[in-house]
């Protein structure tokens, strides 16, 4: 059985070179977020151009991301939607959303990206309340704790049809070993197996960057 090759920094380097087409912008957001205390929050290259393909595959118009940090997925994802399409970005942070408003703005796809600063959860349930258009791919990348939560919130969200991506599902393979106690993987890990034995999605854990479930909803 064929097995994961190992993430040598020289394969990540030929990743991003050859893997993505990226725009001058998305680079840009990449190598400066790079320089940032929490970079590692950030996807790599490679993860944006699989969710830009996905998102084009489905015919993606409305797009919903839990976690958008300094912005690099939202970009990568709005610059594949057409030119109505649109994406509603969830955070809390204003300090590295500011960041991430440069960037789209930058990129000139700000009037694709509606930011909405607050608790994810609080913002969910009052688009569900309010009845607002179903999404067609959603994207949860923040709080691991709060990752269930979501996910059930997207489930309700999303199309038939349509996709949800869920980000750091190996936890850098610590949901792997049932002997690990950590909190978080613990709780990953329970989530990886509920969607794996959920009848209401498809699903596929891909091996890219930390980890990505994908759930496409029946």
């Amino acid at each position: 059985m064929a097995r994961m090759i190992p993430a040598t920094d020289q394969v990540f380097a030929y990743l991003v070179r050859t893997g993505a087409r990226e725009h001058p912008v998305l680079t840009k957001c990449r190598e400066e977020t790079a320089r940032h205390p929490s970079a590692g929050m950030q996807i790599g290259p490679d993860q944006g151009a699989v969710m830009a393909l996905l998102a084009q595959l489905i015919g993606a118009r409305r797009y919903l991301e839990v976690g958008t940090f300094t912005g690099y997925s939202a970009l990568a994802v709005a610059l594949a939607l057409p030119s109505d399409g649109k994406a509603i970005c969830c955070d809390v942070s204003k300090e590295y959303t500011d960041l991430a408003r440069a960037y789209w703005e930058e990129a000139g796809v700000a009037s694709k990206i509606e930011l909405r600063l607050g608790p994810a959860l609080e913002t969910l349930d009052r688009i569900i309340a309010e009845g607002e258009p179903p999404f067609d791919f959603a994207f949860i990348d923040a709080d691991k704790q709060g990752y269930d939560a979501y996910y059930e919130r997207a489930l309700k969200l999303v199309r038939s049809g349509g996709l949800i991506a869920l980000d750091n599902m190996l936890w850098s393979g610590e949901v792997a070993d049932p002997s690990n106690a950590d909190h978080t993987a613990v709780t990953l890990g329970a989530l990886n197996q509920k969607i794996h034995d959920d009848p209401r999605v498809d699903m596929a854990l891909l091996a890219i960057g930390d980890g990505v479930m994908l759930a496409r909803k029946r």
